[in-house]
């Protein structure tokens, strides 16, 4: 199968959405955070999870990751990596305003790469995320010259050292009750019998709740709060099957947290994973 690289620059019409209160904490139940302060609406700055971002653009995605050259070759998609780079943290309740566009297409030995660029602004029109997903189509052969209408980088190693600093428990219903807090609906996480069409063992879980969870237990480790966070990034190395036991190995360089996540067999399940701090 091929792919002509001039898909690169494709792009969709921003979508506009407001970020309730009640879905940010759906997102932090979702991941079974316990702390009061994830669920204080009498808080001035209710916090928001650096992880959230993947929700309101979720959407904003759909109207580009189902073009029409992209749609015979969907089952084929794997969510190789990912990176979050915040100007400015979220805010519960705000409007946001979030644009999706194609912004690289290239060839890699597995299959063609794409890189999806999602840029999420402000009330007045001031960027508040930009997030590069790095997406994966198995077996599928790039048509043309490589083609970047901006710039992309792949997540950058984390130099220092990462010791292990606690288990992650993914429950059998983690795909499941993530979806639903997410609004992120994909059914190769809740369907069985579409998961396995698919090629699949069966559901597996969403890498951007893997994300989540590591990311957490990481700040979680180092005492870090969640507002500090400007920068996220990971390569997706494995994939998670429920119910699981991960293993987060995390280290702190300067201002930066480098994690790795294992599953039981020692295999990285997340490879390369970054957190820039204030």
């Amino acid at each position: 199968m091929k792919l002509a690289s001039r898909i690169a620059g494709a792009e969709a019409a921003p979508l506009e959405q407001t970020l309730d209160t009640r879905w940010v904490m759906a997102y932090s139940a979702g991941l079974g955070e316990t702390e009061a302060r994830c669920y204080d609406t009498a808080s001035p700055a209710l916090p928001v999870h650096p992880v959230f971002p993947v929700c309101c653009e979720w959407q904003p995605l759909q109207p580009v990751r189902n073009l029409p050259e992209l749609e015979p070759i969907y089952p084929r998609l794997v969510h190789a990596q990912h990176a979050i780079t915040f100007h400015r943290p979220l805010r519960a309740g705000e409007t946001v305003r979030t644009s999706a566009r194609i912004v690289a297409a290239l060839s890699r030995a597995p299959g063609a790469f794409l890189v999806f660029r999602c840029e999420t602004r402000g009330a007045g029109g001031e960027p508040v995320v930009t997030s590069d997903y790095g997406y994966l189509y198995r077996g599928v052969a790039l048509d043309g010259e490589e083609r970047k209408v901006a710039e992309v980088a792949d997540p950058a190693p984390f130099t220092g050292t990462l010791d292990p600093v606690g288990e992650i428990p993914v429950a059998a219903t983690a795909a499941h009750v993530y979806t639903e807090c997410a609004r992120i609906f994909n059914p190769i996480h809740t369907d069985v019998a579409y998961a396995r069409a698919a090629g699949l063992p069966g559901i597996i879980l969403h890498g951007t709740a893997t994300l989540a969870l590591s990311v957490s237990r990481a700040l979680q480790a180092h005492d870090i709060e969640w507002r500090r966070v400007r920068g996220v990034s990971c390569r997706f190395s494995g994939m998670v099957p429920m119910p699981s036991a991960l293993t987060l190995h995390a280290g702190r360089s300067g201002g930066e947290i480098g994690f790795e996540t294992a599953n039981e067999k020692g295999e990285r399940v997340i490879s390369r994973g970054r957190l820039l701090l204030e």
